[in-house]
């Protein structure tokens, strides 16, 4: 799923593409994609563009007479960019947004759809859509600490907690933990204040530091969005060596996740019990990385 970083870089390449300029026509290629009733599809062409803006892990079209085309990609979405002119055909395309320099087409891999498309009118409308989560960039110290520990669950699923804190998923929270040094099962009313501002500096630094690298490598458009990358230190790395200190990455599968960690860097060497297999190992279930190496 696209998160901040990469759906930050959406938005500024979308803005610079967009903004001042006319939405002519969208086009809805499924009828699953569009979960909103107000205003009709008619109501938002032919306005024009004021802005371009990052909802949580959403892409708002931000139009005149206070309207808003608001785009959640979920797993498989992604947006690809048509010049005047260029072929709109594609299996995998949900939607077309035509503006008068180009169309903008919503697609997304895969046979199930996941993918939302909301128009809305007013600010107010558009809050609503807001889970709560605060801004990791920019909230107080205070204010994260008040977050994160306001309910006792482990720091990884706290992070990709919506409600919680904007942006962060599954991919950046496994690249998080790693530069904080801190397991994904460590419980978040454990932390003492130390820990609670070592992992928002991670934090910050990840995704800053994520955010510029992909808006480098985007150029015009971002052409490939993924959350695995090969300069990634954890995630999706399962069995490769950690580049801080050579141990095989370990992970955690829990339904369709897969968490990603360092034993030595994270856990004091401790390799986590990993639900279905541990159980079925039971006492072959290593208990230090060192019986890995």
């Amino acid at each position: 799923m696209p998160e901040l970083p990469d759906v930050a870089v959406y938005v500024d390449r979308l803005a610079a593409k967009v903004v001042g300029h006319k939405l002519e026509r969208l086009r809805i290629g499924h009828p699953f994609l569009l979960r909103s009733v107000t205003p009709p599809v008619s109501a938002i062409e032919g306005r024009t563009v004021t802005g371009v803006e990052r909802l949580g892990k959403r892409v708002v079209l931000a139009l005149d007479g206070d309207l808003f085309v608001v785009v959640h990609l979920m797993i498989a979405g992604r947006f690809v960019w048509l010049a005047l002119g260029a072929k709109t055909g594609g299996r995998n395309a949900l939607a077309w947004f035509e503006f008068d320099v180009g169309t903008l087409a919503l697609t997304e891999a895969g046979k199930q759809r996941r993918a939302s498309l909301h128009l809305v009118e007013g600010r107010a409308a558009l809050r609503a859509l807001d889970a709560g989560g605060i801004d990791v960039m920019t909230a107080s110290l205070a204010d994260f600490a008040a977050r994160l520990t306001a309910e006792n669950h482990t720091v990884k699923r706290s992070l990709t907690d919506p409600r919680l804190f904007s942006g962060i998923g599954n991919a950046y929270s496994d690249e998080i933990l790693h530069r904080a040094r801190m397991s994904p099962l460590a419980l978040t009313q454990s932390l003492d204040a130390a820990k609670i501002e070592r992992l928002l500096a991670a934090i910050r630094a990840t995704l800053a530091q994520w955010t510029t690298r992909l808006a480098q490598e985007a150029g015009d458009w971002p052409a490939k969005v993924t959350a695995f990358h090969p300069a990634m230190a954890v995630h999706g790395k399962f069995g490769l060596p950690c580049p801080e200190c050579g141990a095989p990455v370990q992970r955690i599968v829990r339904a369709d996740n897969e968490t990603n960690y360092c034993a030595r860097c994270q856990t004091g060497g401790k390799v986590l019990a990993d639900r279905g297999l541990s159980r079925l190992l039971k006492d072959s279930w290593p208990k230090h990385i060192d019986e890995l190496m």
